[in-house]
């Protein structure tokens, strides 16, 4: 890997913070529909994972273990190397979502129209709205970190590669805008501020590239980046299974997801043929 020059560093900090800002996007769902558009969330959240899925297995992690093969001069080290980051990525979001309660998991998502006037306004009093919303977006903050490594490294590593991750991530994100802004706003009857918790999520994203590229940067080379390159694909790969479809298939018809994920498998595979 070639030394990042200030271009490779601003393309790939744009893509992580167009990732974790699309948050936003989510919020502005919750503010402006008066009923949450599933299908398309459920449609949205399959394809999401369709990237993710096709992206991972065969760009991502052939990409590590080709870094690693060279390095060792081995294929069959590099190839245990590689297996044992892509499982080591997957142990790592695994452990980040066993430490958060579920009451407060960013994939437990609340819709607008789940709750009633009384129970807005018994909640309001209690004050339990607001602190769901602030714990989700700890939760979501802490859950950006890795993802934001992730599409950071993509970038610079291969900026077609880091756009189709970005966006795949983007719309990831949207759901969880929805999570942190809809109980912060009606426990405090401002979308200015359920805006703010759901942006300052959104930054952890970039933030975490550039804290985890720092710490990463004086080790980085063949060997560092192919065990980079193999934990993001784990990553990818165990957040599509274990949070987009069993959302997707939670807020849409049993169909939906199924062919968004085609789709986005499908739309993945055509990009990577027209940019190889």
């Amino acid at each position: 890997m070639t030394d990042m020059d200030l271009n490779t560093f601003l393309f790939a900090f744009g893509l992580t913070l167009f990732a974790g800002l699309s948050t936003g996007i989510g919020s502005a769902m919750a503010f402006f529909a008066k009923r949450t558009n599933t299908k398309f969330l459920s449609s949205a959240l399959g394809f999401s994972a369709g990237v993710m899925i096709y992206v991972s297995f065969v760009e991502i992690f052939f990409k590590a273990r080709e870094e690693l093969t060279q390095y060792y001069n081995s294929d069959s080290f590099g190839m245990m190397v590689t297996v044992a980051a892509f499982f080591g990525g997957m142990l790592l979001i695994a452990l980040i979502d066993r430490f958060i309660p579920k009451k407060e998991n960013p994939h437990e998502i609340n819709l607008i129209e789940d709750m009633t006037e009384e129970q807005r306004k018994q909640k309001i009093k209690e004050k339990k709205l607001m602190r769901m919303g602030v714990l989700t977006a700890l939760a979501i903050t802490i859950h950006n970190f890795p993802e934001g490594l992730a599409t950071f490294t993509a970038a610079v590593a291969d900026p077609n590669l880091g756009v189709a991750i970005a966006v795949a991530i983007a719309i990831h994100n949207i759901p969880e805008g929805i999570a942190i802004s809809v109980p912060i706003f009606y426990a405090t009857g401002s979308r200015k501020k359920a805006f703010k918790y759901s942006f300052l999520s959104g930054l952890a994203e970039p933030l975490g590239a550039l804290v985890g590229f720092a710490l990463l940067m004086p080790f980085m080379g063949p060997l560092m980046f192919g065990i980079i390159f193999a934990a993001v694909a784990g990553i990818m790969v165990f957040i599509s299974f274990d949070e987009l479809l069993p959302a997707a298939r939670e807020y849409g018809e049993h169909h939906l997801p199924v062919y968004g994920l085609f789709a986005g498998m499908f739309v993945m595979a055509l990009s990577l043929i027209v940019i190889g």
